[in-house]
């Protein structure tokens, strides 16, 4: 799982921060910054917390996708 913030929907409330600070913090102006990366699996409940919190929904938790891989072609 994967942690996004869309920076048009973002309030600078804060909340992601105070609930998950091992992968958020906050720029000068209030903004959340988002660790690039998985979500630890040991975080992930605290990732949901933090995504139900946000007064905008602008802090989002989704699953990471999978890699596309080719078949080999068939003769």
């Amino acid at each position: 799982m994967k942690v996004s913030v869309d920076p048009i929907g973002c309030r600078a409330h804060g909340l992601c921060a105070d609930v998950l600070p091992e992968l958020v913090r906050l720029d000068e102006w209030g903004y959340p910054i988002v660790a690039s990366g998985s979500v630890p699996p040991e975080l992930v409940t605290e990732a949901r917390r933090a995504a139900a919190a946000c007064p905008a929904l602008a802090f989002r938790l989704r699953k990471e996708e999978s890699p596309v891989v080719a078949s080999p072609p068939r003769h």
